[in-house]
């Protein structure tokens, strides 16, 4: 077993870690208050090869593997997870599922702008009555020959608005259940798609979450991605990964926030003493060392498992679990430490506590990962 990091591992994790110190930090608590989105921000992350990290240089991208992506991932949400959310997305749910079960001309056609950051892509599975229950979907893709008709509604959708490639998951037999779902590439112009408002969000304010409308939209046959059937497969595969996303997002919010916690409780001084000499300051601080600590080895574990073509399943699922309860009890330890100034924006954490929530409910809650796991080991 070898836990050192490799040269170009640590190359990776310096530069991502410059980036976000020089162009994310700045500007990133108006981002945040004012819900914009960091479209200078995302377009650097594509020039650096951030938004197709794991593509095929073939496809313009960067080549790398997944535990590069893990140490970039960490470092970017550590200074703001609405940007390392959009680069999830990009990576795990939309530029893997196109590279691993795309057709050739998919490939062709969209990888190199997605992974050169000239365009980012929607992942659209979630709807009203679909979020934890993806085998209910009631979005429509209609059969008509060389086409489908797809009608229905996505909520929460992650770069709802900013995308230009969708990825929509959508019922095509509705007799078959989940082996009669497809997945279809839709694009924002195409006539009958229709964008939601804007929702207000407790965190990861500077990324667009939108619901998405279709009312009749012709889809191409040659949108599908996969047999026809396959729509609920890919998705469970691709959020498999998307999970491990995610888990290093909660893992760099919580990192993050313990780096702030432990520089402040260095300068402020209470009772004639900085207060990283009082003990019950430095027993919170001790906590979130060892917890984050585990948190990274189960990130790095489930993406090497990934890079090595194990099943990564139940490895993802602990990953984002662990991970995400790592992020919040971090944060709001955070928070304390800080005391009242903890609840100000302008110290961040009470922004990274905000931004620790959505880790336990997206692609996949806590309760869905622990059914996962619980599967996992009941037919072991």
């Amino acid at each position: 077993m070898n836990f050192q990091l490799s040269e170009e591992h640590l190359m990776i994790q310096k530069a991502a870690r410059d980036f976000a110190q020089t162009e994310l930090l700045p500007g990133v608590i108006e981002r945040d208050e004012k819900q914009e989105f960091p479209y200078e921000q995302i377009k650097k992350m594509g020039e650096l090869g951030f938004m197709g990290m794991m593509v095929d240089p073939k496809y313009g991208g960067s080549g790398l593997d997944t535990i590069s992506y893990v140490l970039a991932m960490e470092e970017i949400s550590k200074i703001d997870a609405s940007a390392s959310v959009v680069m999830s997305v990009n990576n795990s749910l939309v530029c893997w599922g196109l590279q691993e079960f795309g057709t050739e001309e998919q490939k062709q056609e969209w990888l190199p702008r997605l992974a050169s950051g000239e365009i980012h892509g929607a992942f659209c599975l979630s709807e009203p009555e679909a979020g934890s229950d993806a085998t209910s979907q009631k979005t429509t893709a209609i059969d008509m020959g060389d086409h489908y008709l797809v009608n229905g509604t996505k909520n929460w959708i992650t770069n709802g608005n900013t995308a230009s490639f969708y990825i929509v998951i959508a019922q095509t037999d509705v007799e078959k259940k989940h082996k009669g779902i497809n997945a279809l590439i839709m694009t924002k112009d195409m006539p009958g798609f229709e964008v939601g408002l804007k929702e207000q969000k407790l965190g990861i304010r500077g990324s667009d979450t939108h619901s998405l409308m279709f009312t009749d939209v012709k889809v191409p046959k040659a949108n599908r991605i996969g047999e026809e059937g396959f729509g609920f497969k890919f998705a469970m595969k691709t959020l498999a990964g998307g999970r491990i996303g995610i888990a290093a997002q909660a893992l760099g919010i919580a990192s993050g926030a313990y780096e702030l916690a432990l520089a402040y409780s260095k300068q402020r001084k209470a009772f004639g003493k900085e207060i990283s000499q009082h003990q019950a300051i430095a027993f919170k601080l001790a906590d979130m060392y060892v917890n984050i600590e585990a948190a990274r080895h189960l990130c790095l574990k489930a993406a090497y498992d990934k890079d090595m073509h194990e099943n990564y399943d139940i490895s993802g699922a602990m990953a984002k679990l662990f991970a995400s309860q790592v992020a919040m009890d971090t944060t709001i330890e955070a928070v304390q430490v800080h005391g009242g100034n903890g609840y100000v924006k302008e110290y961040h954490v009470e922004r990274l506590m905000r931004d620790a929530k959505i880790t336990q409910i997206y692609e996949g809650t806590s309760e869905i990962q622990k059914i996962v796991i619980s599967r996992a080991i009941l037919n072991q």
